[in-house]
């Protein structure tokens, strides 16, 4: 079976080949078709069944790259292909740059969704699933429609065990470190100059989560990010600290927790208490929202089946002691 697609636009054409058509090789490797560009045209063979899947790939007409081709390969043989075309619809806002920040797995739809309909979201998820770049485009999107006054962003002040005590400089530049990939996020949402006037002016706040305490933020959205690094006391003064219109998204990585041994995560401690609390919604991406490099999915991926292993193995290893007993 051939079919073929009119390409209106040169930029189709040029999206869906990539670089040195690493794109179109990958479709023909995966799907077993044959995908050939003739000027104006693109000429897709194969099965029927194959050709099909091959066009709604292909008819997304987006900019895209090896995981953007995986990830809608791997929707498209789930069945979810119309789910994907009202997958790149919605804009959040435009970056500096003037490129549109939108969601690129139905996971992140779902989650700015949620993040649209209730007052406080938990996205949680492993590294590289957008959850704090979206979260910080829905703060920049809701401040620019006037919903909230300012955008604060908060993060625990620990990471891989360190002590800012032995971190040279004042307080600021100790938690500096810790903060930059939020203030990374909310430069190139709004450009640099911009983001530090509205610094210097207090419109947005980038600070430790220490800060919060004794605060009630309104007319606000806030961001905990590295969420999964509080403890349950932390979390509790965080969420008590809301004000009337605000919203909060706490952002977390469960697998990430640099928290010591004795102390309970209070990511962990909320998914718990506040399971069914109206008004608060929790969101989970996966392996399949990363929207990194490829490698990152396959990291996650083989992670999460050694924890998998290794809670079999402690579930077992109890058992077989009392049996030997």
């Amino acid at each position: 079976m051939e079919r073929l697609i009119e390409a209106e636009k040169i930029e189709l054409v040029i999206n869906l080949f990539g670089s040195f058509d690493e794109n179109v090789r990958l479709i023909e490797k995966e799907l077993d078709v044959a995908v050939i560009n003739r000027g104006s045209e693109i000429k897709i063979g194969g099965e029927p069944e194959n050709v099909d899947k091959a066009i709604s790939a292909i008819n997304r007409g987006e900019q895209i790259g090896e995981q953007e081709v995986r990830y809608v390969m791997s929707q498209v043989e789930t069945g979810n292909e119309e789910q994907l075309e009202e997958l790149g619809k919605d804009v959040i806002c435009i970056n500096s740059h003037g490129a549109p920040i939108k969601a690129k797995t139905l996971g992140q739809k779902t989650y700015l969704n949620k993040i649209k309909e209730n007052s406080i979201v938990f996205g949680i998820g492993p590294a590289g699933t957008g959850k704090t770049y979206l979260a910080v485009a829905a703060a920049v999107n809701a401040f620019k429609n006037k919903e909230v006054s300012r955008i604060i962003l908060t993060r625990p002040a620990i990471e891989a065990g360190e002590s800012l005590g032995f971190l040279p400089g004042d307080m600021q530049e100790k938690v500096d470190p810790y903060l930059r990939p939020l203030y990374d996020a909310l430069g190139e949402m709004l450009g640099y100059e911009n983001f530090h006037k509205n610094l210097e002016r207090g419109i947005i706040e980038v600070a430790p989560l220490a800060y919060m305490r004794g605060r009630t933020l309104d007319d606000a959205f806030i961001i905990l990010d590295e969420a999964q690094n509080t403890t349950a006391e932390q979390m509790k003064m965080f969420l008590t600290r809301m004000g009337f219109s605000s919203h909060i998204v706490v952002t977390g990585d469960v697998t990430q927790i640099d928290l010591p041994r004795d102390k309970k995560s209070g990511l962990r401690d909320a998914e718990i208490v506040l399971k069914n609390v109206e008004g608060i919604e929790f969101v989970y991406l996966d392996e399949r929202d990363v929207v990194r490099h490829p490698l990152v999915q396959r990291i996650v991926k083989a992670y999460e089946r050694k924890t998998l292993e290794r809670e079999r193995a402690s579930k077992h290893k109890p058992q077989t002691q009392a049996k030997n007993n």
